[in-house]
């Protein structure tokens, strides 16, 4: 192959690599389909936007849906809330939304709401569309004791001038259980709260539950409401069983006292018969040193025997009268 066609095949080869890098690192297309639309931007601009790491298409697409919808929104705006690592399209839609129902809404508070991590599309969506929450069964107990179980559903429309720092549906929900119980706590016959259940949504709505959150509540409707316990009797019961084992505590004290000091009188009397029968084993002895002294002669000592044998006899004619009386 001659020199001068080895260059021109290289040439053609060359250019169509650099056509191809070119393409890609300059989304023409896109360009092209932006001008289409009416929007202008330049194509250094996109250069910029992946010198910088942007990708066009993420910020150019949601432009020119806005400039269709008629928004007043530059591309710098939105190249900068990408940056800041917002959704674009989502704020976009969510502008579009609100421009639809004639919500005023603000492209910087619309961003901040996207960047303090909440679906700013669905706040608009449900500012339009209000939003039901159902709570779980809640239990109160009236004054008459009686347990009574509510269950609520609860309408919320989104509070877009609250919703960055506003509290969410936990809240609500906390505070609305928070007022059933309240309501149902100060009813004085759990009849009455039966009879009416409205009473308790009236009274839970008239509180302001809202203050604070990042929604609007509309209505409080009870959905159901049931008969638990009797927490009254139950209570009742347990302190009287309460009551119960505190007295047979007091009477085991009482008695196990008694036992205590019968004991201890037992221990006395052994310890006074001891006593005695020492005693009694110290008379022999004193009798004989008595007799050896002179003391008393053996007359006496006789007559003492005689009045010992004459006790015995005493002792034993009693004990055979008491016999025979208690056999009759």
């Amino acid at each position: 192959m001659e020199p001068g066609t080895l260059l021109f095949f290289l040439a053609i080869g060359l250019g169509v690599i650099l056509l191809a890098v070119f393409f890609t690192f300059v989304p023409v297309m896109l360009w092209i389909s932006a001008l289409a639309a009416g929007v202008r931007i330049s194509i250094f601009t996109l250069v910029g936007m992946r010198l910088r790491r942007v990708i066009p298409s993420r910020v150019v697409n949601p432009l020119i849906k806005a400039s269709k919808a008629g928004l007043d929104v530059n591309i710098n705006q939105l190249e900068s809330h990408y940056l800041a690592g917002g959704n674009v399209d989502r704020v976009v839609n969510a502008l579009i939304a609100a421009h639809r129902a004639n919500i005023d809404l603000s492209f910087e508070r619309c961003a901040a709401i996207d960047l303090a991590g909440r679906d700013v599309l669905e706040a608009v969506q449900m500012s339009v569309n209000p939003k039901v929450i159902e709570t779980p069964f809640i239990a109160g107990v009236a004054m008459d004791g009686i347990e009574v179980k509510a269950k609520a559903r609860i309408t919320v429309r989104a509070n877009i001038d609250r919703l960055v720092g506003g509290a969410g549906e936990d809240t609500v929900v906390a505070r609305v259980g928070e007022g059933i119980v309240s309501t149902i706590g100060s009813s004085i016959d759990h009849k009455k709260v039966l009879e009416n259940p409205d009473l308790i949504s009236q009274t839970v709505l008239g509180k302001g539950l809202d203050s604070g959150t990042a929604f609007e509540i509309l209505s409080i409707d009870i959905a159901d409401i049931d008969i638990g316990k009797n927490i009254g009797a139950e209570l009742q019961t347990d302190q009287a069983e309460a009551d119960k084992n505190i007295a047979q505590a007091k009477a085991e004290e009482r008695r196990a006292m008694a036992v205590a000091q019968e004991q201890e009188m037992r221990a006395k009397v052994e310890e006074m018969r001891a006593k005695v029968v020492e005693a009694e084993a110290q008379v022999p002895l004193a009798m004989a040193e008595a007799l050896r002294s002179g003391n008393i002669g053996v007359m006496d000592y006789m007559n003492i025997k005689n009045i010992d044998a004459d006790t015995e006899m005493r002792d034993s004619i009693g004990k055979l009268t008491n016999d025979q009386d208690e056999e009759k």
